[in-house]
C-alpha cells in the first residue's frame, strides 16, 4: 500500500487530491511567479491526522510543503520547481475555532480559519482580533503565522508575533507539540511557539494557535490626507502620535499608485484630487465611547496645515466612507498586478529613516532605469515600505521586465539595510528572498538557524528549497 492509498484510507478519498485539474491552484503562487507540482494535495480535518499523514509522508521520503489560503507573495507554499517529490499540506479543512474566552480576552482558533472568520467571531464576543491587510478574506491562521504578517496595524499591536500566546505544532517526525496554554507569563525555558512564527513550515506544521483579543473599537476616525512629502508624512506621524489618541494606521502612498488605484479599482473613489505627490491614509481608535477622537483629528490636522505638513484633507463622515478609503489601500496589489508587470520590495528601515531611503532608492532607480516607473506604499508608521519598479506603460512581457530589472531588488534591499533596515518586513522568505538571506543576514545568525532546522528536520522534508539559502 503506498502513502497516497493509506493516507486516503485515514482521512477519506476526498481528503487527497490527485487530479492534474484539482492540483492545479496549488502549484502555482499568487503572482504566477513560481510553480511547483506536488505529487499530491493532502487535506487532513484534524492534529492526528496531520500526525498521521507527516508520519507517512517521512515513510516514503516524500517532502511536506505547508499550504494556507496561498496568498502569498515570496512563493513559500508552493513546491520548489525541480525539487523533490513532494505533497502539498493543505490545512483548509482545520477551521474550526475550539475556544474563545471574552474576559481572558483570548481565542484558540485552527490553522485553517480564515483570519476574517476569527476577526468576525472576536466581534461577537465584543472583541476585536487586530491584525488586518487586504487578503484577510481568504489568507488563514497558519499562513499568517507561518509568515509573521503585518498589515496596516502593525504600528499599534505589532506583526502577527505579538498576538501569540501558544501553539499547536506536529513536527517532521510526527510528534505533536502541545504548547496551546493562554499564559500571559511562562519563563519556563525557551518560547518554543517563535521557532515556528515566522517558520514557513520548513521546522514544523502549525495546525492551532491560541492568540490575544483586544477591547472592540468603540470609536474610529479616518482620514485621508495630502502631503507634499514623506519628511512631511513623518511630522504629521509625530503630531498624531503625541495627540493621546491611539493610532492605529498609518499609510503612506505615492500619487502613482493612487493614479493605479483611480485607473484599476472597481467601485473605488478617491476622496482629494490626485494633485499632491504623497497621501497618507490615517487611522485613530479608542475602546471608550467618550474619548473625542473627533476633535484630536481636526485639532492635529489643523494644526499640521498650518505648519506645512498637510496641504488638504478629507476625514471620513460615515462608516461607508471609512471602509472605502481602506478599500482604495486593500485593493492596491491587484490594481498593481493590473497595471502591468514590476519588480517588488518588501523593505523596512526605522521610522525616521523612510524620507532617506524613498530620496536615495529613487535617485538610484531613475539613474539606472530611467524607463521604469517608481511606485511607493505602505506602513510609514513601523517603517515598512513596498518599494515597486513598475514596466513602462503598455509592456506586458513579465519575464522581459525581470530580466532587465531585476537587480533593481538587492539595490533595494542593499539601501534599506545600510540604514538599519531589513529585506524582509512582512511578506517572509519563501523562494524569493533567499538570495537577499545569503547576501545580508549575519553568519553567525545563518549558522544557528541551520543548526535548528538540523535539530528537527535533518531529512530536510519539511518545507525544501525554502527560507535557508
Amino acid at each position: 500500500m503506498n502513502a497516497m492509498t493509506a493516507i486516503a484510507e485515514l482521512m477519506g478519498p476526498a481528503a487527497v487530491l490527485t487530479s492534474p485539474e484539482d492540483i492545479a491552484p496549488y502549484a502555482v503562487d499568487w503572482r504566477s511567479a513560481y510553480r511547483g507540482t506536488p505529487e499530491a494535495v493532502l487535506r487532513p480535518s484534524t492534529t492526528a491526522e496531520v500526525a498521521e499523514t507527516v508520519k507517512r509522508c517521512a515513510a516514503e521520503n516524500l517532502a511536506i510543503v505547508p499550504a494556507g489560503g496561498r496568498t502569498g507573495l515570496s512563493g513559500g507554499a508552493v513546491p520548489q520547481a525541480n525539487g523533490p517529490k513532494s505533497v502539498v499540506l493543505s490545512l483548509e479543512r482545520m477551521n474550526r475555532i475550539r475556544d474563545i474566552d471574552a474576559r481572558d480576552f483570548s481565542l484558540v482558533a485552527e490553522a485553517g480559519c480564515v483570519v476574517q472568520n476569527v476577526q468576525q467571531a472576536a466581534a461577537e464576543a465584543g472583541r476585536l482580533f487586530p491584525i488586518q491587510w487586504g487578503a484577510q478574506g481568504t489568507a488563514q491562521i497558519g499562513g499568517m503565522l507561518s509568515t509573521n504578517a503585518g498589515g496596516i496595524r502593525t504600528l499599534r499591536w505589532g506583526n502577527a508575533r505579538e498576538l501569540v500566546l501558544g501553539l499547536e505544532v506536529v513536527l517532521p517526525d510526527g510528534r505533536i507539540l502541545d504548547d496551546l496554554r493562554r499564559v500571559r507569563k511562562d519563563n519556563s525555558g525557551y518560547a518554543l511557539r517563535h521557532l515556528f512564527i515566522g517558520g514557513e513550515g520548513t521546522l514544523g506544521i502549525i495546525t492551532a494557535a491560541a492568540m490575544r483579543l483586544q477591547p472592540a473599537l468603540k470609536r474610529v476616525e479616518t482620514a485621508y490626507v495630502a502631503v507634499p512629502s514623506p519628511d512631511a508624512a513623518l511630522s504629521l506621524f509625530s503630531r498624531m502620535m503625541e495627540s493621546g489618541a491611539e493610532v492605529i494606521g498609518f499609510e503612506l502612498c505615492a500619487r502613482f499608485c493612487m493614479e493605479m488605484a483611480d485607473r484599476h479599482g472597481v467601485g473605488l473613489r478617491l476622496p482629494l484630487p490626485l494633485e499632491s505627490p504623497w497621501f497618507v491614509m490615517l487611522e485613530l481608535a479608542a475602546a471608550h465611547a467618550s474619548i473625542p477622537l473627533r476633535e484630536i483629528m481636526e485639532e492635529c490636522l489643523g494644526a499640521a496645515m498650518e505648519a506645512g505638513e498637510v496641504t488638504d484633507a478629507a476625514i471620513a463622515e460615515s462608516e461607508a466612507q471609512r471602509q472605502a478609503i481602506w478599500k482604495i489601500r486593500e485593493d492596491y496589489p491587484e490594481c498593481g498586478r493590473m497595471e502591468g508587470p514590476a519588480v517588488n520590495t518588501d523593505t523596512s528601515v526605522p521610522v525616521s529613516a523612510v524620507p532617506e531611503f524613498l530620496r536615495i532608492a529613487e535617485k538610484e532607480m531613475k539613474a539606472r532605469w530611467p524607463e521604469g516607473r517608481m511606485a511607493a506604499i505602505g506602513h510609514a508608521g513601523d517603517g515598512n515600505i513596498h518599494v515597486s519598479l513598475m514596466a513602462p506603460p503598455g509592456m506586458k512581457d513579465r519575464p522581459a521586465w525581470v530580466a532587465r530589472a531585476g537587480e533593481m531588488e538587492p539595490l533595494v534591499n542593499a539601501i534599506a539595510v545600510s540604514l538599519g533596515g531589513s529585506f524582509s518586513a512582512e511578506h517572509g522568505i519563501g523562494q524569493s528572498k533567499r538570495h537577499a538571506m545569503a547576501a545580508h543576514k549575519d553568519p553567525v545568525a545563518m549558522d544557528v538557524m541551520r543548526l535548528v532546522k538540523d535539530a528537527l528536520d535533518p531529512d530536510r522534508r519539511m518545507n525544501p528549497g525554502k527560507v535557508l539559502p
